[in-house]
């Protein structure tokens, strides 16, 4: 299944303007990068994002968000939010700045 561009549309202006943003193709869906730290990406109808490892558990009590990666090995710090908890653009808008303020932590890769 081919990611949402719709969505990808949506997230794109949200992250474009920040310091050091890239985005590319990645695995079937759309990754966007600040200082080449991935931060959050488009996965089928899914969004991707990296809170880190103290924002986890939290993250995965909120409705219509799930771990990221296989049921056995799940990728701590990273959450799928479900497209019915991205039904507007302030729900997006949350979740890419809980993302950027994670991956603002983090030092640039080169």
């Amino acid at each position: 299944m081919p990611y949402d561009e719709q969505l990808a549309r949506r997230v794109r202006p949200l992250m474009a303007l920040r310091c050091g943003f890239s985005e590319k193709k990645m695995f079937g869906g759309m990754a966007y990068f600040l200082e080449g730290n991935l931060c959050v990406g488009v996965f089928r109808e899914s969004l991707v994002v990296r809170v880190g490892i103290n924002a986890y558990a939290a993250a995965l009590k909120e409705p219509f968000v799930n771990i990221f990666g296989p049921v056995k090995r799940p990728m701590r710090g990273w959450v799928m939010v479900g497209p019915e908890g991205l039904d507007d653009m302030t729900a997006i808008r949350a979740w890419v700045e809980r993302g950027v303020e994670f991956v603002e932590t983090l030092p640039p890769k080169e």
